[in-house]
């Protein structure tokens, strides 16, 4: 029987009165519909639903109810979710969990918080998360070479789409990127986000949203690795960057399908090229001058007295 403590105690038939005894009771929790269903807050027909469904509190709650609320139609680009304590009401889970589950969805490119504002689900094609490709390049290193290749695959095909598709608008804002190309040549880490917007900008009018999203990814990783080295690069590469980034603009709007993805194609052959230059050590650097500008010291070195 139960001491007045809560201990655990016994009689002795010898000894009269209670004696305390050293066994705790071990403590279980209530059988689920006894103590615990009366205690427990009552969950509407939905969470009860959604609870077993999941089997737990966790992210997949939300995400799950995210994606249902999508495909029925009751979410849309530029629409705002629920907030966080709505949420957790509606679902009946903890406000970390929520946060966990959103962080999960922005991490996938399904919404994207604004502070101050709330959580929203994008405008403008989907955005894949780079997360997986950096991990792939921290444990088996992704070389340049695959790095390139892959951008081969889907930018070249991607420059055709753009040149046979591209709207008014598309093309007034690859022009934009061309321009500051050319104002940040004496900026090369300037340089390489205009780079990048540029090349997001052709895939964006592509008018295919799965390649805009996969070249928005190998972007993301793309800039990581090049950043790291983009002070290196020279003037004359980043000028003959952004010759071949306006002529790749000029066929896209002259709607020149095969010209475009000529152009491309060099140039991201011309740019693997400079990036390799750039991972040399400075000294290595110095001694590659570009025939241009071999030509250029000859010329003024037979020109002097």
């Amino acid at each position: 029987m139960l001491n007045e403590k809560g201990g655990n105690s016994c009689r002795n038939p010898g000894i009269s009165g209670p004696i305390e005894v050293d066994c705790p009771i071990a403590r279980f929790p209530p059988p689920a519909g006894a103590i615990g269903s009366i205690l427990a807050p009552r969950r509407s027909r939905d969470q009860v639903a959604i609870m077993a469904k999941s089997g737990t509190d966790s992210t997949e709650q939300v995400i799950t109810y995210v994606r249902d609320l999508i495909a029925r139609g009751d979410l849309h680009p530029g629409d705002r979710l629920p907030a966080e304590r709505d949420l957790s009401v509606k679902l009946g889970v903890s406000r970390p969990t929520i946060r966990a589950g959103l962080r999960a969805l922005a991490a996938m490119g399904v919404v994207k918080s604004r502070h101050g504002s709330g959580t929203f689900i994008p405008d403008g094609p989907p955005v894949l998360g780079s997360e997986p490709l950096r991990f792939l390049a921290a444990l088996h290193g992704l070389s340049r070479e695959e790095m390139y290749e892959a951008r081969r695959v889907l930018e070249v095909g991607a420059a055709g789409l753009s040149a046979k598709r591209a709207s008014a608008e598309h093309v007034a804002g690859i022009a934009e990127e061309v321009a500051s190309l050319f104002a940040s040549i004496e900026d090369p880490q300037e340089f390489l986000v205009h780079d990048i917007r540029f090349h997001r900008a052709v895939a964006a009018a592509c008018g295919n949203q799965i390649i805009a999203s996969l070249v928005e990814m190998v972007s993301a990783l793309y800039y990581e690795q090049r950043r790291e080295t983009a002070a290196r690069a020279t003037n004359h590469n980043l000028r003959d960057a952004a010759d071949l980034h306006r002529a790749i603009y000029q066929a896209i709007r002259k709607h020149e399908v095969d010209q475009a993805q000529t152009l491309m194609h060099r140039h991201l052959l011309h740019s693997a090229a400079y990036q390799a230059q750039e991972d040399q050590p400075l000294s290595l650097q110095a001694s590659r001058v570009p025939k241009a500008g071999r030509k250029r010291r000859r010329a003024a070195a037979s020109a002097s007295p």
